[in-house]
């Protein structure tokens, strides 16, 4: 359907977007400033506690500082209620009081019988509620008891009882009114091949409702009170209303609860879910009979960026974890991911919650372990991996799995992390087990004594040998780089906030530079930051200073300057972090050659090259205010590094 020119802006004029936003979040009074239409609140679509959510009421937008979530009233009513873009446009057309424009017909007939089909679902959930209080679901309270569901629970949950007739439901329905083709459609009853009167679906089964995001009934799923019974749990089939891969049992409560800073918990079935909201986890959520689907995760992230997947603590469990990690390695991106909580052996949620309290369940959710873990649990679990094969076919099917990530930042992530898990399982730097021979081509040449006395070198590519990726003084490099950026820092302490997310990510080689930074990060959590450098950073910061090529540094020697040093740090960050990410392209193509090196080794080195020299190159348009001085600063440290500066010349 297609709205006429204007409707969409006549919408928001007539609306508030705090108005509509304030349904979901609780204003901070401190920040907000409503004469203004300034509007903070906690964001609803991640989970703070900072005011990092901003609406401009004037001019109709809001964005979240935290998780960049951006748009309009229609786009938040999209995303908070996990509706279509028409839907939206409805909710906020009632809210409104504006009448829709008229839909194209089929469309329109299409809506209408969705609705009548949640009438069918409604009145049906109703009768089975009935039967649970009759006389005829003795059975089934007698059931719920055992599970020790309370009748305060049941109601919440609204669970029912379907008695074993074969057209109960059928009839009942057929008296207020439905057609008995209103009740098949819904997926109520089944209609014989043969042409004869529709029967129930659901026969002796207790009956849990299952609900769409914003309430509405749209299928029903039974567990059998018979052990002979084929089949103990039984969903609804497909229909206008039901797509059991793209819903989730107890969505719109559990989004509602994670919204207030509950995790996010995927159980697997009815039972499972309904244990823990009542023992107070009410965030919980559960598949509808299928392994989690791409749909289903998509809105788990929707809902919460890390759910915890609960896992049975038996081989199901384990299969089912796997197949969830298989299809989330294509969809993953920065900020969404999922973390693991294995239950003890041979128990379910609700069996722990049963035997131990909350507080058991809590334990198992505390120790949740990121996704890559499990991967990693699942490659060396079990194997014996004590022989150059045993590890050769480990790290391909490591990078086998890394191949399956899109996303370039989360697979060197994955990538680095799985590396230290690697080094940490096999040890670095340790000598070759006894007997073992290195490759032909890495042996010692052999001299007319038949002894040789030094390894043969291979000739690199003409891109490696062009790269300067090679040279043996890039880590000497990296440690001049590191000690200058932590000397300025400490010679101008209030730079350190501003350089802070930089300063995190540098992984210090000197022992000395780590020291220091250690030191201004906790520096800058007290606020006291000359302080704490005098009394703890004294030492370090003293070692570095009698480094010739430190003390002499431009920045330094004008301590009043502390744009120059501004400069000269972002400059030799920018270059630090080229350098150490072209060397981590290299030993990661250098990680996927199995044979010789190929046309595909050269282009990434060369492409790694290119990247350190991009980002060497000095701006003419940044540096158009700053003349020689940022010239001079930049080609300072860089004719230290060209002359070797660290090599003691012969005299």
């Amino acid at each position: 359907m297609s709205l006429p020119p204007g409707f969409l802006d006549e919408l928001r004029n007539r609306l508030s977007l705090a108005q509509v936003v304030g349904r979901k979040v609780t204003w901070d009074p401190r920040k907000s400033n409503q004469g203004k239409g300034d509007w903070w609140a906690p964001c609803p679509f991640h989970q703070e506690k900072s005011a990092s959510f901003h609406v401009d009421d004037r001019k109709g937008y809001y964005y979240c500082f935290g998780c960049q979530a951006k748009g309009d009233a229609v786009s938040f009513v999209m995303n908070s209620e996990n509706v279509a873009f028409m839907e939206a446009v409805e909710i906020l057309a009632r809210e409104a009081g504006v009448q829709m424009p008229a839909r194209d017909p089929r469309a329109a007939q299409v809506a209408d019988k969705r609705g009548k089909l949640t009438e069918v679902m409604e009145a049906a959930v109703q009768h089975y509620r009935m039967m649970l209080r009759g006389s005829q679901g003795q059975q089934a309270r007698d059931y719920l008891a055992r599970r020790r569901l309370t009748e305060q629970a049941q109601d919440r949950w609204q669970i029912g009882w379907a008695p074993n007739i074969r057209n109960g439901l059928t009839q009942a329905l057929i008296a207020k009114g439905f057609t008995p083709e209103q009740v098949v459609e819904a997926g109520l009853a089944i209609k014989p091949d043969d042409g004869g009167a529709p029967y129930d679906r659901f026969r002796g089964r207790v009956i849990f409702p299952i609900r769409d995001a914003r309430g509405r009934a749209i299928s029903l799923g039974g567990r059998a009170l018979d052990p002979n019974a084929q089949a103990k749990y039984l969903n609804g089939p497909e229909t206008a209303l039901f797509d059991k891969g793209r819903s989730l049992f107890n969505h719109g409560p559990a989004r509602e609860a994670a919204g207030k800073g509950q995790p996010l918990v995927v159980a697997e079935g009815y039972m499972d879910v309904i244990a823990l909201s009542e023992a107070g986890f009410q965030a919980t959520v559960a598949p509808l009979g299928t392994a989690v689907t791409a749909d289903q995760l998509a809105l788990l992230w929707r809902i919460s960026d890390e759910p915890v997947i609960a896992l049975d603590g038996d081989a199901a469990g384990t299969r089912a974890a796997l197949r969830v990690i298989d299809l989330a390695l294509p969809l993953l991106v920065a900020g969404k991911g999922l973390r693991f909580a294995v239950l003890p052996e041979g128990l379910d949620p609700d069996d722990l919650i049963k035997s131990e309290g909350p507080q058991a369940f809590q334990r198992v959710l505390d120790k949740a372990q990121p996704m890559v873990r499990l991967i990693w649990t699942r490659e060396t679990e079990g194997k014996v991996i004590d022989s150059p094969e045993r590890r050769a076919a480990l790290d391909k099917s490591l990078r086998t799995l890394l191949a399956k990530i899109t996303d370039p930042s989360i697979r060197t992530h994955y990538g680095l992390e799985l590396k230290r898990l690697r080094e940490e399982l096999f040890g670095t730097g340790v000598a070759a087990p006894r007997g073992f021979l290195p490759p032909k081509h890495l042996r010692p040449r052999s001299g007319p004594g038949g002894r040789g006395t030094a390894p043969q070198a291979i000739a690199p590519s003409p891109g490696a040998r062009n790269s300067l990726l090679a040279s043996e003084g890039t880590a000497v490099e990296e440690r001049l780089r590191e000690a200058v950026i932590l000397a300025l820092l400490a010679h101008f302490p209030a730079l350190v906030a501003e350089f802070e997310t930089s300063l995190s990510m540098m992984d210090c080689l000197d022992p000395v530079c780590q020291s220091l930074r250690q030191t201004l990060f906790r520096a800058l959590l007290t606020g006291q930051p000359e302080e704490m450098i005098r009394s703890q950073g004294a030492g370090d910061l003293e070692t570095l200073m009698a480094m010739r090529h430190v003390s002499i540094v431009p920045a330094l020697r004008n301590p009043s300057d502390i744009s120059a040093a501004r400069m000269c740090l972002a400059e030799e960050f920018a270059k630090l972090e080229a350098r150490r990410a072209a060397r981590r392209e290299i030993a990661e193509a250098m990680d996927e050659v199995e044979a010789l090196a190929d046309e595909g080794l050269t282009w990434r080195l060369g492409q790694a090259a290119e990247a350190v020299n991009r980002a060497g190159r000095v701006s003419n348009e940044d540096s158009s205010d700053l003349g020689e001085d940022r010239s001079a600063l930049s080609g300072y440290l860089q004719s230290l590094i060209d002359s070797q500066v660290w090599v003691k010349k012969r005299s």
